[in-house]
């Protein structure tokens, strides 16, 4: 069999949007896009993966002219960025509740750049990102993308994802649920936080040497410090179960158009 039967236009067309949709993936998603993976490398992965995944690839069912292609390479971008988009909801809960335990223990100049974002992000913040990034390899996270990217191509054809209302609407109840699952991380330190605050004003109203700066703030670090450990692994098992209940709405809301 010769070359010409083998890279036909269909082909070609069909690589070249698996290849768009592993690369949105790549891009988007909490693992894959960490900062510290150059542009190259991923370009690389994303090119592999579509070697990997064509023969389970099914027939292509768009036309093969410019405007179709250039639409459906557009469709693969938005289904990549929409899965990245359910999944970075869920795991920046982790970020916002670490940035109110940062507050909490007056730790809010203390900041450093994030390697998965680029940003300056706080310190607690960072290290709890850093922890959940290690929580998801260890839960498979990354296998789990690629299976489902695998049955992606059975249920939404190349080029045939639209972008549903019902999805827009969960992500914009999904970043609200953001605030509110972020507070719960952060509620025992807070709590904890809020009654030192009021002893030490009763303290400084019996005492008015008490010098809270120098005596104060060690102690509120140190319990800050230690509720954190205490609740250290029931934070990384809200995670998880955020990036379960994550996946489960992939599930259920990308079907074929």
């Amino acid at each position: 069999m010769s070359w010409a039967h083998v890279f036909t236009d269909t082909f070609i067309v069909g690589f070249i949007l698996l290849f768009f949709r592993f690369a949105a993936l790549f891009i988007a998603t909490p693992i894959f896009s960490h900062q510290s993976i150059p542009i190259n490398i991923r370009g690389s992965m994303a090119f592999f993966f579509a070697i990997v995944f064509y023969p389970s690839m099914p027939p292509l069912a768009i036309e093969i002219n410019v405007v179709s292609i250039v639409i459906a390479i557009l469709s693969e971008f938005m289904f990549g960025l929409a899965i990245g988009l359910v999944l970075q909801i869920a795991y920046n809960v982790i970020t916002f509740g670490g940035g109110l335990i940062t507050h909490m223990m007056g730790f809010s100049m203390a900041s450093a750049v994030d390697p998965q974002s680029g940003i300056s992000m706080p310190i607690i913040s960072q290290f709890l990102s850093l922890m959940a990034l290690m929580i998801l390899f260890a839960i498979d996270l990354h296998h789990w993308l690629l299976i489902f990217i695998d049955s992606s191509l059975q249920n939404i054809p190349l080029g045939g994802f639209l972008l549903e209302k019902n999805l827009v609407d969960y992500s914009i109840k999904a970043f609200s649920n953001m605030f509110v699952v972020g507070f719960m991380i952060a509620f025992p330190t807070i709590a904890l936080g809020i009654l030192q605050d009021i002893i030490f004003g009763m303290i400084m109203k019996t005492m008015p040497q008490f010098n809270v700066l120098v005596i104060g703030f060690p102690i509120k670090i140190a319990i800050s410090f230690a509720v954190l450990i205490a609740t250290f692994s029931v934070i990384m098992f809200i995670v998880k179960n955020e990036m379960h209940e994550a996946f489960n709405i992939l599930e259920m809301f990308f079907r074929v158009q």
